[in-house]
């Protein structure tokens, strides 16, 4: 296969001053993207700002041959998301690809955590995807192209200790780009989710000497792909972690059918209820939401 390049596409990828989202920004760099270093250096959680964390990845990219331009505007606001498309459209007149890597982390149990640090995870995570979506959906539905990412996380899809602002807001970006699927497919927009792992920044603290190979380079390809005009997905989910690329989904057991229940019903039929023999796999894209109410009512109709 020849080398799939980015010549004359415009990225915009939040959260690329370090860790993944520099992997990202350099990988595309070299491959011919312009590329909107979007990073305004804060810490962990969020809560200071370093202007120049986004300055060095745009240095070393120019070093380096590639071209880009550095913004510090945050994702956990409107104002911030339209800011940074706009970026991306004053310097280089056109945004192709989205990636939304921006994270923040503020741990707590459900007896400790606060609304303050649930509400400062949701802002840069979730909401900040959809602020980003939200600028930059019209632009690439105009143009007739465009390729989101969103990021995900494991703390998402299974849940973690002690992060329930990180993993309502890692599960939310996956409704999040299913939708943007949906209403991108007419239009020539594709959105997916990375579920990334690496050793970043996020792992200080973590005895990890144990653990296998997990540079954030080895996650870069698999992104790189999903951005690329070549992408033959979307509304669907890869993970990438410690060398291993995999597809994760949502499904359903075909279930049990029956015209009435009771609580003694469902607990005869549990075993049943959740066997997974069969199990329904429905894409978002093109018709997830309808064939499930299809498949379900067919069940009800012919008495299954």
């Amino acid at each position: 296969m020849s080398e799939l390049g980015f010549d004359d596409r415009v990225a915009v990828i939040t959260g690329s001053g370090r860790g993944l989202g520099r992997a990202y920004a350099e990988l595309l760099a070299a491959r011919g993207a312009k590329v909107v270093v979007n990073d305004p250096g804060g810490s962990m959680r969020g809560d200071t700002t370093d202007a120049g964390v986004a300055a060095e990845v745009v240095r070393a990219i120019k070093a380096g041959g590639g071209e880009a331009v550095a913004n510090i505007e945050s994702v956990a606001t409107a104002a911030g998301g339209q800011a940074i498309v706009e970026s991306a459209l004053d310097h280089y007149g056109r945004i192709d690809i989205l990636i939304h890597n921006a994270g923040n982390v503020r741990y707590g149990s459900l007896t400790e955590l606060s609304y303050q640090d649930f509400d400062a995870v949701l802002d840069v995570h979730l909401r900040g995807a959809f602020h980003m979506a939200r600028a930059a959906f019209p632009v690439m539905s105009k143009a007739g192209y465009g390729r989101i990412v969103l990021t995900s996380s494991i703390g998402g899809l299974y849940g973690n200790l002690e992060v329930a602002n990180y993993a309502v807001a890692k599960s939310g970006v996956i409704g999040l780009s299913n939708v943007i699927a949906l209403e991108g497919a007419p239009v020539g927009v594709k959105s997916n989710v990375i579920v990334p792992a690496a050793l970043t920044r996020m792992a200080e603290g973590l005895d990890t000497s144990a653990y296998p190979d997990m540079r954030p380079e080895l996650v870069a390809p698999t992104v790189g792909w999903l951005a690329h005009e070549s992408c033959s997905i979307t509304g669907e989910l890869l993970v990438s972690i410690a060398g291993r690329v995999a597809r994760a989904y949502i499904a359903e057991t075909p279930g049990v059918y029956r015209p009435s229940w009771s609580i003694e019903d469902v607990a005869a039929q549990i075993d049943a209820i959740r066997d997974t023999n069969d199990s329904w796999i429905l894409p978002p894209v093109p018709s997830g939401f309808p064939d499930h109410i299809g498949r379900s009512f067919s069940m009800a109709t012919e008495g299954q």
